[in-house]
């Protein structure tokens, strides 16, 4: 007969318990710690949803809330065999807070086994990000991820097979591959279709990263792709994704932001040199970006991250679910709108210029939320990062232009 299952995991942090204990009730610091996508209602009764980019999922409700000391809510995830308990306590130590998880209600045998062995790893692996987040910010799901290295990446629509020629109807499409990357190297490029990762199926972009997740930088893999109408295979070698990094103040963050904004600004006016109206405007190929719809791109990063931004300080951020892509429709207006790579530069600056003044101007009490700060100054900071992954799009749309198209 199946016994009960009673297990605990617990973790020191340095922190006060008001943050461990906001850390499981508030839907922006559990994304900072624990899933992708969160919802919460913290009032006894109120639901907690939580999910991750694989699939899995997981709903209840509050059953206990007495701040910085104790929350209980109740679980029941995806393809889980009945619903569980999860009691936390935050216990007071002299440098900080011990927190301790207990997940209830599962049993011994094999109904129970997969689950139980999910909860032991995830939570194992949880509290020790939690730590992290809590004591110095960094996301060790980030710091420790592989990448592709693509300059962008989307699902494939019917709409793109059918213009690639691709016979299959599922998968993710390729935007280009970031030189000197793992994709280039494995042989990768624009339009490809990747439809599997180290032997799994790849449909959906948000099924790849937690194909992603289950590897390492360095990792190689297998890999299945699409060239137009031809099935093609390469072993890729994952990426360690480049971590800049976040000075510890607001001040030095803008100072930082404005440095690395020079910098790329500097390097996007040497691309841009020579370059007129009408060539800017012209797209090099039916598919390919305008280099004015390039400088669009870059202007929506900054301004989708002031927005952003504005959602993390009031705690209040977008539950995410997928990955939205590009717009072009959104692109082609804003190239229009402008109509010359001259404006659209001046008003990229002028956003970055705004970057940086609400990077300054951060409150206390969002610095000290080190997970928030962080994830807020570590996409600032990855903007001159953005432009360079642009700036041979931008030669080669100029090249081709003033060679006569």
């Amino acid at each position: 007969m199946a016994k009960p299952k009673k297990l605990s995991f617990k973790v020191g942090v340095n922190a006060p318990p008001a943050e461990a204990y906001r850390a499981f009730t508030s839907a922006t610091s559990l994304r900072e710690w624990f899933c992708d996508v969160a919802s919460v209602d913290a009032r006894t009764g109120g639901p907690v949803y939580v999910a991750w980019r694989d699939g899995y999922y997981a709903a209840g409700e509050y059953t206990k809330l007495t701040p910085s000391r104790t929350v209980a809510f109740t679980w029941l995830g995806r393809g889980e065999p009945a619903a569980t308990g999860v009691p936390v306590r935050f216990t007071p130590k002299k440098n900080g807070t011990s927190v301790l998880v207990t997940h209830t209600g599962a049993t011994s045998g094999k109904k129970w086994a997969a689950t139980v062995a999910a909860f032991e790893r995830g939570w194992t692996v949880g509290l020790e990000n939690l730590k992290s987040i809590l004591e110095t910010g960094q996301d060790l799901r980030l710091i420790n991820r592989p990448i592709l290295g693509v300059t962008g990446i989307e699902d494939l629509t019917p709409s793109a097979a059918k213009r690639l020629g691709t016979p299959v109807q599922a998968g993710v499409r390729l935007d280009g591959a970031a030189p000197g990357m793992g994709a280039a190297a494995a042989g990768l490029q624009q339009d490809d279709v990747i439809v599997s990762v180290a032997g799994q199926k790849t449909p959906r972009f948000s099924v790849l990263v937690g194909v992603m997740g289950q590897h390492r930088a360095g990792d190689e893999v297998p890999v299945v792709f699409y060239r137009g109408a031809e099935e093609r295979r390469t072993t890729l070698t994952f990426t360690k994704r480049p971590v800049a990094e976040v000075p510890g103040s607001a001040a030095e963050l803008a100072e930082a932001a404005r440095a690395m904004f020079a910098q790329s600004d500097a390097e996007l006016a040497a691309a841009l040199a020579g370059l007129t109206d009408a060539e800017a405007a012209q797209r090099p190929s039916p598919q390919a970006w305008s280099v004015n719809e390039v400088l669009a791109h870059l202007l929506h990063g900054e301004r989708d991250w002031h927005a952003w931004v504005a959602e993390l300080i009031l705690g209040e951020e977008r539950p995410l679910v997928g990955f939205a892509g590009n717009s072009h429709d959104r692109t082609q207006a804003t190239a229009a709108a402008y109509g010359s790579p001259a404006a659209l530069f001046s008003e990229l600056q002028h956003n970055e210029r705004e970057t940086v003044e609400m990077l300054a101007a951060l409150p206390e009490g969002f610095v000290a939320r080190r997970g928030s700060y962080w994830r807020a100054g570590l996409s600032a900071l990855g903007s001159g990062d953005h432009v360079r992954e642009h700036l041979d799009q931008i030669r080669a749309a100029a090249a081709r232009q003033a060679a006569g198209g």
